[in-house]
């Protein structure tokens, strides 16, 4: 069963879903950023990546709200102006991004810069906007809970850094639920905690946080990837292929989730439905060992059920 960031001995990246899982993003729009060069195309995203992809979210979400337009080319337009005025490498993740109308400035040192005027911003925001305290210690909660107006988001960052160390596991957990006393709906802390559960093997209340997850937001297939997950290893095999086919239902490019379940349908003996997947899973992510195990299984179910497939070019072939 696949499931998990990818990490190295020193540095952990975030797979692309990892991101839309986290930041709650489209496919569309990660690649309009990559059009744009706001971001380089990849596979796997660093932290410091991971939070210039949530102020680009935030900055053209901000613009909707305000029924204004604000374009990639512009932000673009506006970071390579910041780097030349400020000697900044990256403005998105060194300076504090502020949308002004259909302009970008950017908060540094202090002061508020339109960098493609070069002329200083009277910062109004600096002087009315709500702030989120944290109490930092043993436990890490909000000083004032009914300040629903606060950063959610930048807690949410937070936990998804604290829960990469074994160390500060217990403190994400601590803020997640935070998170969630403020706002119950909010699916990628719900996702998150769960998958914390789920790797403590508290598969129980994984399942009811995934659950959880799905009705908050029915769109967000890796809920129903996760929930597949965690009624797989409790042995609700036939639950867990209806979680699996709605999340290839919402996402049909989701790699991940037509291997699980190919997997599933084999240990439920449906091979010739498990070969549709196996397949996808090839044509999907065609390199590495899970792609050698995918293109295996294939082969021994068209080999034992003498199927015949069609070439791209059209003839008939009949295998093994």
């Amino acid at each position: 069963m696949k499931d998990g960031c990818l990490r190295d001995a020193n540095v952990t990246r975030y797979s692309r879903q990892d991101a839309l899982r986290i930041l709650h993003l489209h496919t569309r729009q990660i690649a309009s950023w990559e059009r744009a060069g706001l971001i380089s195309p990849t596979e796997q995203y660093s932290f410091e990546e991971l939070g210039q992809l949530r102020t680009l979210r935030d900055l053209q979400s901000s613009a909707a709200k305000a029924r204004t337009r604000i374009t990639a080319e512009s932000i673009r337009a506006s970071v390579e102006a910041m780097q030349r005025a400020a000697g900044l490498r990256n403005p998105l993740s060194e300076a504090s991004a502020v949308r002004r109308g259909s302009r970008l400035t950017f908060r540094h040192h202090g002061a508020l810069l339109d960098p493609l005027t070069q002329q200083l911003v009277f910062d109004f925001d600096a002087l009315s906007s709500p702030r989120l305290e944290i109490v930092h210690g043993d436990e890490q909660k909000m000083a004032n809970p009914s300040q629903r107006v606060a950063d959610v988001q930048e807690m949410f960052l937070r936990a998804v850094q604290m829960e990469e160390n074994p160390a500060t596991v217990s403190h994400a957990i601590e803020l997640y639920e935070v998170i969630l006393s403020v706002q119950p709906e909010h699916a990628p802390a719900l996702i998150n905690l769960g998958t914390i559960h789920y790797n403590m093997r508290q598969f129980t209340q994984a399942e009811k946080l995934y659950r959880h997850a799905t009705k908050a937001d029915p769109e967000y297939a890796l809920a129903f990837f996760d929930l597949g997950n965690v009624l797989d290893e409790m042995q609700q095999l036939t639950e867990a292929i209806v979680a699996y086919q709605k999340a290839v239902a919402l996402v049909p490019q989701y790699a991940d989730a037509h291997y699980n379940l190919a997997l599933a349908y084999e240990r439920q003996g449906h091979r010739r439905r498990a070969l549709r997947h196996w397949l996808t899973y090839v044509r999907l992510d065609p390199v590495g060992p899970w792609a050698s195990h995918a293109k295996d299984q294939a082969r021994k179910i068209m080999k034992s059920e003498k199927l015949s497939i069609v070439s791209r070019r059209g003839r008939l072939v009949r295998a093994g």
